[in-house]
């Protein structure tokens, strides 16, 4: 095989390999035989220079800044859509697309979520990724293709040996909340600005005139739609989507063929209520007719189809007066000034506080007392003051600072160099040590049932408990006292702090409060690490071989585990009872693997099982996908069972997962 043979290959493979990796979240091959891929490739481009090619996998950022964003026009024109803002007006659209088809009978929709990004055209000519550009007006836009080259999930060529000439296809560029956040506590940590809400954020990312900035940015892609297609024709929407899959373009897996209105409808109000549960912004559900014979027959009118509508949430937004700011001290000394607001309802929820950040933000939003603001509520997010509204700032409406002095415990606040937060330095700060207990006693913490946050202030003001530890030394004779007209529920806390002792490693981790370690970088250093003894040792070096790990967690987790007063408190935790079981590291049976779980188990409980899962290696997600391996079907299961069916999932039965982790 000759040089450019063996870099062609070597390509495809890679291509492959990506699309596994970055869209389907399912590698084949270990992270050590893909370097050795892309290492060869690498090594033959050198010394082959000529036959590198565009898409080829080492081309993925390469370009220099540009000056300016070159205008484009689309092949086909990218409509908007109609809105619909409840389900009646949804309910009209069908009529209306009955009628317009002059039909009497059901029309079959297909429904999506409809993701709140950027909307973006790709162009892919025999095969290759040649061409992408933003929406822009919907007849012109900006031409971002280096931009969206940095895209992980975007493949540089199609894995087809005979693909279109030339494919159009519309997509949503977008940022994974979970992403967005720790993005923006990065740049809070290094004094920069904070980006406003995911899809600014992915719309500011991909606008970059350095593709490298772009490339640091966790942007991902979903496509949904078809343009121009030379020499192949589909039937239905589904059908084309199905064909893009195969193509190795991420098509989101919640899109869902309906038979008729009734069923568009359900799939509405079930993504509605799992909204928050979503890894991704949603603001409504999009549905569209599914033959592409009867869109063609319904056209468009002005700029928009009329065989699609997007079915909106209820708004996330609404505008409020701040009474007060006030400053809260979290469990790591952070003040954090938060917002006493005229109370508002904000999908569905009735808001009367919302976070300002810091300072800087503050400043930068040029947010006062007394002003108009829009506030925001996006998921489990905290509602947060997105925007001034400086039209209607009265007269009265004053500037905030920030106290010298914690309000908790009167110490001096700093702000240490190059980060944007104040800070509380005094560790036996009453407010730092009541947000660690609450923290430590959470359901994806040490769930400790009965353990509130009025609780906790009880036990703190009763002097019963000063540290994590001490919720370990309490006894009924101390309890009973301050419950006098509640017998049993002392007793219940109690065994509900017995009951917290037999955990697991990950929750252990995340519940001792190490700044930046989160649910998933605790589930990670357990499965690189395998016990707490190996991650106190750990080296930062060691710990940033941990995918996903940088500088600043590794120095994060370093100095937790050296600090002597830690060190102590494990100790104690430790001598209490707190126990949990080695975790194998990856590598084991499960090792890859996706399940679901769904229906009532009798052997274990719902968090038993993941918690078996995880320890042998796996992983545990909400929701079934082509990405699930197994679906643990238990009582009484949901539509997560029917969906498993459809996508020709394995499914287990309790006595069969039982004996899969040789339980």
């Amino acid at each position: 095989m000759g040089p450019r043979e063996e870099i062609e290959k070597l390509s495809r493979e890679i291509n492959y390999h990506n699309i596994r990796y970055y869209r389907d979240d399912n590698p084949e091959i270990p992270d050590e035989d893909y370097d050795r891929l892309l290492r060869r490739l690498l090594e033959l481009e050198r010394k082959y220079p000529e036959y590198v090619t565009p898409d080829s996998p080492t081309q993925r950022v390469g370009a220099a800044p540009l000056e300016k964003f070159e205008k484009v026009t689309h092949p086909q024109p990218m409509f908007s859509l109609q809105n619909a803002m409840d389900e009646e007006e949804v309910r009209e659209f069908d009529r209306r697309v009955k009628r317009f088809l002059g039909v009497s009978g059901e029309i079959a929709y297909m429904a999506e979520p409809k993701i709140d990004g950027l909307a973006i055209n790709l162009i892919f000519e025999r095969g290759r990724f040649t061409r992408g550009a933003t929406r822009g007006d919907g007849r012109e836009g900006e031409d971002a293709t280096q931009n969206l080259r940095t895209v992980r999930s975007l493949p540089l060529r199609l894995l087809d040996r005979e693909p279109p000439a030339f494919l159009e296809v519309r997509g949503e560029v977008y940022m994974r909340r979970s992403e967005f956040e720790q993005m923006n506590r990065e740049r809070a940590e290094k004094g920069e600005s904070l980006f406003m809400n995911p899809r600014n954020a992915a719309a500011g990312s991909l606008r970059q005139l350095d593709p490298r900035i772009t490339a640091s940015r966790p942007l991902d892609l979903f496509c949904y739609q078809l343009g121009r297609v030379d020499g192949r024709a589909f039937e239905t929407h589904h059908e084309a989507l199905a064909q893009l899959r195969r193509w190795g373009l991420p098509v989101n897996d919640r899109i869902e063929r309906c038979p008729d209105l009734s069923a568009a409808l359900k799939f509405y109000r079930k993504i509605l209520a799992e909204r928050d549960q979503l890894s991704y912004e949603a603001d409504g559900v999009v549905i569209k007719v599914d033959r592409i014979e009867q869109q063609r027959a319904l056209g468009e009118k002005s700029r928009e189809p009329r065989w699609a509508i997007a079915a909106k949430f209820p708004a996330r937004q609404r505008t409020t007066v701040i009474q007060e700011i006030k400053v809260q001290v979290g469990r790591t000394g952070a003040l954090t000034p938060v917002a006493e607001l005229e109370p508002v309802e904000v999908g569905g929820v009735i808001v009367k506080r919302a976070t300002l950040h810091n300072q800087d933000e503050i400043e930068r939003k040029d947010v006062r007392i007394g002003d108009t603001v829009v506030v925001q509520r996006a998921g489990d997010v905290i509602p947060e003051v997105v925007s001034v509204v400086v039209a209607q700032r009265p007269k009265s409406a004053h500037k905030f600072q920030m106290p010298e002095r914690c309000p908790e415990c009167g110490s001096k606040v700093v702000r240490p160099e190059g980060e944007a937060v104040h800070r509380c330095e005094n560790r036996d700060c009453p407010a730092q040590i009541k947000e660690s207990i609450r923290h430590f006693t959470t359901r994806n913490a040490m769930d400790i049932e009965g353990l509130g946050d009025k609780i906790v202030e009880l036990l703190y003001e009763q002097k019963l408990v000063r540290s994590i530890a001490d919720l370990f030394r309490l006894t009924l004779e101390q309890l009973s006292p301050l419950w006098k007209k509640a017998e049993k529920a002392p007793q219940n806390i109690l065994q509900a702090i017995e009951a917290s002792k037999k955990t697991t490693l990950p929750r252990f981790l995340f519940a001792l409060g190490i700044r930046q370690v989160g649910e998933a970088t605790a589930r990670d250093l357990a499965l690189a690490f395998g016990d707490l003894e190996s991650i106190a040792r750990a080296s930062e070096d060691e710990l940033q071989a941990v995918e996903g790990i940088g500088p600043e967690v590794s120095a994060s987790v370093r100095a937790f585990f050296e600090n002597k007063e830690n060190q102590t408190l494990i100790k104690e935790l430790l001598k209490a009872g707190i126990e949990f079981e080695k975790i194998e590291k990856k590598g084991n049976k499960l090792s890859g693997k996706t399940f679901v779980l769904t229906g009532g188990l009798s052997s274990m409980t719902r968090d038993q099982a993941k918690a078996a899962i995880i320890r042998l290696g796996g992983r545990v997600a909400s929701s079934v996908s082509k990405k699930t391996d197994f679906v643990v079907a238990g009582e009484d299961p949901g539509s997560k069972l029917d969906k498993a069916k459809e996508l020709g999932i394995k499914t287990l039965s309790e006595t069969e997962f039982n004996k899969m982790i040789g339980d």
